[in-house]
């Protein structure tokens, strides 16, 4: 078989790669979700090509057809899309969340903001007053 029959292979090699990208490349939490998005539907599609078979057809019994599709991964990509949808679903909501307590949702900004309140109860756990704390913005300058 050349390596142009195995382009659905190839498809699901680019997709996965895309979505790896995206995940690993930017610190916007909603473009990493887009990212495990692409990179499940590149799964969704792997899994879908490994259940073709050339030439069967369905599993509806006659005399006529000897050779039988499996329908077990299709149904399992269909409950892998719901689980999906629903995963993508929560990650929005947690996105929501985030953004109402942080006020951002960019990766760096936020671990920003955890460094600065950590310190800050640090700092206020042996005495020293709020007042008196350089914040890390000012530490930079």
């Amino acid at each position: 078989m050349n390596i142009i029959g195995l382009y659905n292979y190839w498809i699901v090699v680019v997709l996965m790669m895309i979505g790896f990208y995206v995940v690993i490349a930017h610190e916007n939490l909603i473009k990493k979700l887009v990212g495990v998005s692409i990179f499940q539907t590149s799964v969704f599609f792997f899994y879908i090509s490994m259940g073709k078979i050339s030439g069967a057809t369905p599993p509806i019994l006659d005399d006529h057809y000897q050779l039988y599709s499996n329908p077990l991964p299709h149904v399992l990509i269909l409950t892998a899309i719901v689980v999906g949808i629903a995963t993508t679903a929560l990650g929005l909501a947690l996105v929501v969340r985030i953004q109402e307590a942080y006020g951002s949702i960019e990766e760096h900004e936020i671990q920003d903001q955890d460094t600065q309140d950590q310190m800050e109860s640090r700092l206020e756990a042996y005495g020293f007053r709020k007042k008196h704390v350089l914040s890390v913005q000012n530490l930079d300058e």
